[in-house]
């Protein structure tokens, strides 16, 4: 087989976050980041070849941002040229009732991802400038857009419909969209790729700063906790999760807070760090292992709510086959997959403190022989679930 590469882009709001992938070999040649683009000290990191260079200046934009990652490629390798690059893939977080699968981008694409901004202003908006900019730096290479939202793009009606105005919803396009999608496939797949089933009926937990979990039937998502917007669901770094809606109007209310001021709460000042002050998971722990009651009640409620989506959806699915745990917290809190567990049994889970100690660089199980449940930790990839998709679709 020939040699190929795809060059994998996350553009953010003032960050481009790529990764130069073999997706055959899983292989990651190069990665990077351009951060606080825009602002008056920019930076960027390239990795290659187990080496790290970092530069720090002013970066006017992301046109900018993305030169320098192709001049940092040829100067310091891999060269893309020589590299046979064959797609861009770009990570879009939103993709609507469009996209439920990779696309091709062209300008009818591009109109149409750029009408989906209003249902994910923070994110759409500069994948859609990434995009852009890659199109005129790397215009002899097919680009193709991945969709957070695209798992998630067939689930049962009953799954993804609100109980809200029917034409409201509609003329508005609220729905339960679901996001980590591309997590969510490849962990699943990897999963039942590992496990040599396909009739899995899995619970994937993808646990980092964002957190969300599904539920997912013989490769199919049949339901998961993020809904319209990333704000549903599991209890997260920064944000609420689930939470009465009718909060929002009593902080209007008795409060005078504004529309602004509660989206700021909600999504930024809540979740652990409006429990305990602090949003990362390890600090939250070490408070919590020294007698803090605030961070111990932090751990109880992110748990709590863990336990009842695995519950719920052990009930959606009708059983349950595998649950795993990935991203950040998910594959490297050991203390967190343990008091998960506990109060499960009756669905069949268990945890083995030994095997739950092992830290693997691939997927592996943490259950006992025999376990009616097989609880598993597997690394995510997103960055290598693009290429994949990305030359998939050129293939067919």
């Amino acid at each position: 087989m020939t040699h190929r590469t795809v060059l994998v882009i996350n553009s953010g709001s003032s960050s481009i976050k790529y990764q130069l992938i073999d997706p055959d070999t899983a292989e990651s040649l190069a990665s990077g980041l351009v951060e606080r683009i825009g602002e008056e000290s920019g930076a960027i990191t390239h990795k290659h070849s187990g080496e790290k260079l970092t530069e720090s200046h002013p970066i006017a934009d992301h046109g900018e941002g993305l030169r320098l990652v192709i001049e940092l490629c040829d100067r310091v390798g891999p060269n893309l040229q020589e590299s046979g690059v064959v797609a861009v893939g770009h990570r879009v977080v939103q993709g609507g009732k469009h996209f439920d699968r990779a696309t091709l981008v062209d300008e009818a694409v591009l109109a149409q991802i750029t009408e989906l901004n209003p249902l994910a202003p923070l994110h759409n908006p500069a994948n859609v400038r990434g995009i852009e900019v890659a199109r005129e730096l790397l215009p002899d290479v097919p680009h193709v857009a991945v969709f957070d939202t695209a798992f998630f793009g067939e689930l049962p009606a009953a799954a993804s419909t609100y109980a809200l105005d029917r034409e409201i919803a509609e003329k508005y396009s609220i729905r339960r969209y679901g996001f980590h999608g591309t997590s969510h496939q490849f962990v699943s797949r990897t999963v039942s790729e590992f496990l040599g089933r396909e009739d899995l009926k899995q619970v994937v937990l993808h646990l980092g700063n964002g957190a969300s979990a599904s539920a997912v039937v013989a490769g199919h998502a049949v339901d998961t906790s993020m809904g319209l917007t990333p704000l549903e669901g599991l209890v997260m770094g920064t944000r609420t999760g689930d939470i009465d809606p009718a909060v929002a109007f009593h902080l209007c209310r008795v409060a005078g807070m504004d529309v602004k001021e509660i989206d700021d709460l909600f999504n930024k000042r809540s979740g652990l760090k409006g429990l305990t002050g602090h949003n990362d998971m390890r600090v939250v722990r070490g408070l919590a292992e020294e007698g803090d009651e605030g961070a111990i009640l932090a751990l109880g409620v992110y748990t709590h709510r863990l336990r009842k989506y695995i519950g719920a959806y052990a009930a959606v699915m009708g059983g349950i086959d595998a649950l795993t745990f990935t991203a950040g917290v998910g594959e490297n809190n050991v203390e967190l997959r343990t008091e998960v567990a506990e109060g499960l049994e009756f669905l069949g889970i268990h945890v083995d403190p030994d095997r739950n100690a092992v830290r693997a660089s691939g997927p592996h199980v943490i259950s006992p022989d025999g376990a009616a449940v097989t609880v598993l930790v597997v690394p995510t990839n997103e960055e290598l679930e693009i290429a994949r998709q990305s030359v998939a679709l050129l293939e067919n």
